[in-house]
């Protein structure tokens, strides 16, 4: 009896160790180059982004927000996060902005933008198709993401002779975890504060002062002010300009982010009649992030598989 119990706690452990190794080796893809560049200055910060070519490249991009609560992480990038998109061929650019307060929300959407740009206009340098563009991100980077899928890139500067920025900021498809949609109306999220402001951790981030002795608030006279600026960097108002095809990924025991900003947006683009371009899977029972998500992001590289398709 002993013998057989051990014989099976070895062949137990010998299969774990398989399963450990083979997942190593699949979340550890091969690459051929990898680079950082720097796209833009802000506030005296130069801001970078990571260009990892896997080993087979097919021509097309991926862009991945490296994005939560608007801050965004400065050290190396970890490309097992994007393994299932490296393995279908996809060359990533992982792109950093500045972190709220230091910038503003709206000055972090404006970078990303230029990082769209400056990718694009280097395309021939990086061996990508310029026209064969994803983006992809969660939370925040989700949000960042539909801001440059909506609207199908927003208009070039008028004052600039900076020919990067003459180039085009849309993407051609998006896949997003758990998005920011709305700013104006938060529905039912522990950040909504109550009064139409700001989610509240994030005051300073959106460029007000808090309320004298409520730091989670902004003044009256604020209000005004915010709702307009909710507008401009909510995703969901920006859907009249049009949209890239998105897969949404959102879990429906999120309450930072309620699944609500998603359905919202998805109906909002029905009334547009753009819903057809939104392919929205829900997953039970989970919250704003959950262990499997790494087990997802095949089904991202899926939805590029499906509308990226870049120059044979």
């Amino acid at each position: 009896m002993r013998r057989r119990i051990l014989k099976i706690l070895l062949y137990t452990a010998l299969a774990f160790s398989l399963i450990a190794a083979a997942l190593w080796i699949y979340f550890h893809p091969p690459v051929k180059q990898e680079s950082t560049v720097g796209y833009t200055n802000r506030n005296g910060t130069e801001l970078r982004y990571d260009v990892i070519v896997p080993r087979e490249p097919n021509g097309a991009a991926v862009i991945v927000l490296v994005s939560g609560s608007w801050r965004s992480d400065q050290g190396p990038f970890r490309r097992w996060l994007v393994a299932p998109i490296l393995r279908r061929g996809y060359t990533v650019f992982a792109v950093r902005h500045l972190s709220q307060p230091k910038a503003t929300i709206t000055e972090i959407v404006e970078d990303v933008h230029h990082a769209v740009r400056h990718i694009r206009f280097h395309s021939a340098n990086f061996d990508i198709d310029k026209d064969s563009i994803g983006i992809a991100g969660s939370s925040s980077g989700g949000h960042l993401s539909l801001m440059i899928a909506a609207g199908a890139g927003k208009a070039p500067p008028t004052d600039s002779d900076d020919a990067i920025d003459l180039e085009s900021s849309a993407v051609q498809a998006a896949a997003v975890f758990f998005p920011v949609t709305d700013l104006v109306d938060l529905g039912p999220s522990t950040q909504n504060p109550g009064d139409g402001g700001p989610p509240t951790s994030y005051v300073a981030g959106f460029g007000f002062t808090p309320k004298k002795g409520d730091r989670k608030r902004i003044a009256k006279a604020d209000m005004s002010e915010w709702k307009e600026l909710a507008h401009a960097l909510s995703p969901i108002h920006q859907l009249e300009n049009g949209l890239a095809p998105v897969r949404i990924i959102h879990g429906d025991a999120d309450t930072l982010v309620p699944l609500d900003q998603s359905l919202r947006f998805l109906e909002r683009a029905k009334e547009l009649q753009l819903g057809n371009r939104i392919d929205l899977q829900i997953r039970e029972g989970k919250g704003h992030g959950w262990i499997a998500m790494i087990f997802d992001l095949p089904k991202f590289a899926d939805w590029f598989d499906e509308h990226l398709a870049p120059a044979s």
